[in-house]
């Protein structure tokens, strides 16, 4: 299935980022305007491009945006860049200043791919040597281009060439993770996803982990059985072959458990997506850290997507319920939604509590992970949490160890 790419578009107030995304897109999707400031909150459009396939443009705020309200602007524009794949940088004048060489280098500390753009290239053309010094300094892409180009032709090709720009870059861009079931499968093997129903699924749907799983089993060739927890028991004694998987829901993990026998491998799919996006090893080595909580220690979960939460929601309620009760500790906990910023230090946390994250990309992932993981604060995520405070957190990850 297509993985949407965020491409995020930076420049000075008036360097012309809105028409830029208005020329690429074909849509007058950014408002225009000569006067300075027009984009205030960061504007999103919805795309494809060919050999990429769905992006999502974010026009931001000029980054040179002055008074109380332009620094609120300009912290919004740098917050879009945990949230992104690849950055366009606009520049005009051949004029590289504080604020654009601040912004190449962060994005150089995040490893983010970047292409400088000198737009208004039809008023003031690209001084080459400055684009050779930035080309050998940043190692990144320096090109002309203009929005204001007559000849429909010509624009077309200014067009392509960004585009083909940002297809390199994206294509070369790609984060650390794996399909869900690599390594696991074999044609015709037989995969058991448990899917409940309950107040936790979608209305009329099933949650994104379960629709992935499904692809990757048909992906493999092998076959895939999808069922109800109350539907497993009888299912297994009936099976003309016996399954080389089943895979839960990280809330009915005890129940399953007792159901499958244990030549069965089994997992959730919160650990599957947990490999999936790469940072299954340091969930493996931060997991184990709940045993190590203390009274008064502080816990941060981080919802990845906004959603209304229930009675009993999974990361506000369930995870802090069963930690406590394994631990016999009093906690403080802080949920953050969406890709909100975690409020004061990192450090101030003795650990981190990631959803599946399969509403948002590894990339975004990596952001919001990254600073725990420098700290050395350890991290794990729903799934694993569950299947340790339930006891079957060996078996549940059993399925991955060892495996090139």
């Amino acid at each position: 299935m297509s993985k949407v790419k965020f491409i995020g578009v930076f420049g000075k107030r008036n360097t012309g980022k809105s028409s830029l995304i208005n020329v690429i897109t074909g849509q007058d999707v950014a408002i225009v305007s000569d006067i300075p400031g027009t984009t205030t909150d960061p504007v999103r459009k919805r795309m494809e491009i060919f050999g990429v396939g769905p992006v999502v443009i974010i026009d931001t705020a000029g980054i040179d945006d002055k008074g109380e309200l332009g620094n609120q602007r300009v912290g919004k524009s740098k917050q879009i860049i945990n949230q992104i794949d690849l950055a366009i940088l606009l520049f005009t004048n051949n004029q590289l200043d504080k604020h654009e060489i601040d912004l190449l280098n962060r994005f150089r500390e995040e490893e983010l791919p970047v292409i400088l753009v000198h737009n208004q290239s039809d008023i003031i053309p690209l001084d080459q040597q400055l684009a050779l010094e930035i080309t050998q300094k940043y190692g990144i892409d320096v090109v002309e281009f203009s929005c204001n180009i007559l000849e429909e032709d010509e624009q077309k090709l200014a067009v392509e060439m960004l585009t083909s720009l940002i297809v390199k870059d994206l294509q070369g861009s790609a984060t650390v993770g794996t399909a869900l079931f690599e390594g696991l499968l074999e044609v015709n093997d037989i995969v058991v996803l448990v899917c409940p129903i309950d107040s936790e699924a979608p209305e009329g749907r099933i949650i994104l982990p379960q629709v992935n799983a499904v692809r990757d089993v048909l992906d493999n060739g092998a076959v895939s059985v999808v069922l109800q927890p109350e539907a497993l028991e009888e299912y297994l004694k009936r099976c003309p072959a016996k399954p080389k998987i089943v895979v839960t829901d990280s809330q009915a993990f005890e129940t399953v458990s007792r159901i499958v026998p244990d030549d069965i491998a089994l997992t959730g799919f919160s650990v599957l997506l947990a490999r999936s996006k790469g940072f299954f090893d340091y969930y493996i080595k931060g997991t184990p850290k709940i045993d190590e909580l203390k009274d008064g220690d502080r816990v941060l979960v981080l919802e990845s997507c906004s959603h209304h939460s229930s009675c009993d929601d999974i990361g506000r309620v369930k995870i802090p319920r069963l930690i406590e009760k394994k631990t016999g500790k009093k906690l403080e906990w802080t949920v953050v939604a969406g890709l909100d910023n975690i409020p004061g230090e990192i450090t101030d946390f003795a650990i981190v509590i990631q959803c599946g994250g399969c509403m948002i990309t590894n990339r975004q992932l990596l952001a919001r992970l990254k600073p725990a993981i420098r700290a050395g604060v350890p991290v794990t995520n729903y799934g694993m949490t569950l299947a340790y405070c339930m006891g079957i957190y060996n078996r549940a990850i059993a399925p991955f160890i060892n495996i090139s």
